[in-house]
């Protein structure tokens, strides 16, 4: 065989062996995240489309999310330090235990043995799990964090390592003799720089890169019980950076937080919102004070009693906290607010029917903001209910609001298994034991994450003043970061990785 059949043949083989590698890769993904195998370990589920097949490669990236399960009957209020990834907690003099989530189950995981060589031709490389691997020298020179390479004020790049000639940036002398603490490196064009070994550790440590990065933390769901014992700060503690870390702490891992001893005017409530953010503009303005006069198209702007839902599911990013205070109720009754843990909520779906949970992470879903004069707003895409980080692996986003939701993306013969899935969702939100209902009165402000927690209210007679605003995703997690980290831990989670 030669020529042109021996390269056909080649070309045949190659493509055969690059099938087969890809079907034994898939195979063991459906055999680790699906329940469909049999005792041989062989899977038994069958795909009658290409359309099937694809859901499901899709659906099992969200067996990633909700690494440890969250027992639902436990009733969780102020934690106190556990063991073994479960908390004991005290509710009215009782001792009980929950488990707590901790995030992906590498929270703890330690980065892997490092070490710099230098070889022959002054190459530069990590020993890496018994491997070599070269360090790139564009990477290394935009690492430096010298004046002329980083604004000193800013942290901006000042150099622009793709314009850079190649041969510029190359390594010209590595000095390894102050590790493990530095590198010291010299480049071709004759600039020097001193590398912090913690950048490259950090770049392996994942609590460093990904969640610090990112601001998450470890968190504890909850339902009905916490009215026993809600997190709650005082308004007087919120003046200094620890006090506004001690609430963005709790608005993280619980998800909400009452202010307690906020002057009742709208003055206060702006000033502490803007303590934390600027406040989000919107089509209804930016900070809120207002009655039920419909003034504003929207059902919140009524009397009405108001399902568990998020807010802003019509915009591309939904506001990352939502802060309602009531300043008075006058002439009538009524009008309790509700809170429900959205992950919570999510966790007991995955546990109850693990394909609902997975319908809901992979269909996208249409909304609007139409009852305005002027206004059509959609989200830039259809997003699913359940969002998930693909860079952490877990649970990023609950978006549920049935008032304004549009159109569903998925196929006709998927439409029915949607509704299905949904309304197995609303019923667990709907659930009592999961709703936390209280009164807002004046003083006590609740603030809470919408991109986890639901909120819901009774309906109610009489005329209520209500103030509050939003706050955007990426400024409450850059507040954050801000008061609960240290300054080398920004710095290690930003410029850097």
């Amino acid at each position: 065989m030669k020529g042109p059949c021996l390269r056909a043949w080649q070309t045949f083989r190659s493509r055969r062996q690059t099938f087969e590698s890809s079907r034994r890769t898939i195979s063991t993904e459906l055999r680790s995240h699906f329940v469909g195998a049999n005792s041989s370990g062989s899977v038994t589920q069958q795909y009658s489309s290409i359309e099937d097949y694809q859901d499901a490669v899709a659906a099992s990236q969200t067996q990633l999310n909700h690494e440890e399960d969250v027992e639902s009957s436990k009733r969780p209020g102020r934690a106190t330090p556990g063991a073994n990834g479960w908390t004991k907690v005290s509710i009215l003099g009782k001792s009980a235990f929950v488990k707590t989530l901790r995030g992906p189950s590498d929270w703890d995981q330690k980065p892997p043995e490092v070490t710099p060589v230098l070889r022959g031709g002054g190459v530069l490389g990590l020993e890496l799990r018994d491997q070599f691997v070269p360090l790139s020298a564009r990477w290394l020179r935009d690492l430096c964090s010298c004046p002329l390479c980083r604004h000193p004020d800013t942290a901006q790049r000042q150099v622009n390592v793709f314009q850079s000639h190649a041969a510029a940036v190359q390594i010209a002398k590595a000095d390894l003799s102050s590790w493990p603490d530095q590198l010291f490196v010299t480049f071709a064009d004759g600039h020097e720089t001193n590398i912090p070994a913690s950048i490259i550790l950090d770049r392996y440590s994942i609590p460093t890169v990904k969640y610090k990065r990112n601001g998450i933390i470890q968190t504890i769901h909850w339902n009905s019980s916490i009215q026993q014992d809600p997190p709650v700060v005082q308004y007087n503690e919120l003046d200094n950076q620890p006090g506004m870390g001690l609430l963005l702490q709790k608005l993280r891992i619980y998800g909400f937080c009452f202010v307690d001893e906020v002057p009742a005017t709208p003055e206060a409530t702006q000033t502490l919102l803007e303590s934390i953010g600027p406040i989000r503009n919107t089509h209804y303005g930016g900070f809120y004070d207002f009655t039920s006069d419909l003034s504003s198209k929207d059902t919140a702007y009524t009397s009405e009693a108001l399902e568990p839902h998020t807010d802003n599911t019509y915009f591309t990013e939904p506001a990352g906290l939502q802060a309602l205070h009531l300043l008075s109720h006058t002439n009538g009754t009524g009008g309790e607010s509700s809170l429900v843990d959205g992950f919570a909520a999510a966790d007991q779906l995955r546990q109850a029917d693990h394909l609902a949970y997975q319908i809901l992470s992979t269909t996208g879903v249409h909304a609007h903001a139409s009852g305005n004069e002027g206004v059509s707003i959609q989200p830039a895409q259809p997003y699913p209910i359940l969002t998930h980080s693909s860079d952490a692996h877990r649970l990023m986003q609950v978006r549920w609001n049935n008032a304004d939701r549009a159109g569903i993306t998925a196929p006709w013969q998927k439409i029915d298994a949607w509704y299905e899935a949904a309304a197995k969702f609303d019923a667990i939100l709907n659930d009592a034991k999961n709703q936390f209902w209280f009164q807002l009165k004046p003083g006590r402000m609740l603030i809470f994450d919408n991109w986890r927690v639901l909120h819901g209210r009774a309906a109610f007679t009489g005329k209520r003043r209500m103030c509050g605003g939003y706050i955007n995703r990426d400024d409450f997690i850059s507040r954050f970061r801000a008061t609960n980290l240290s300054k080398e831990e920004i710095v290690a989670t930003t410029v850097t990785g």
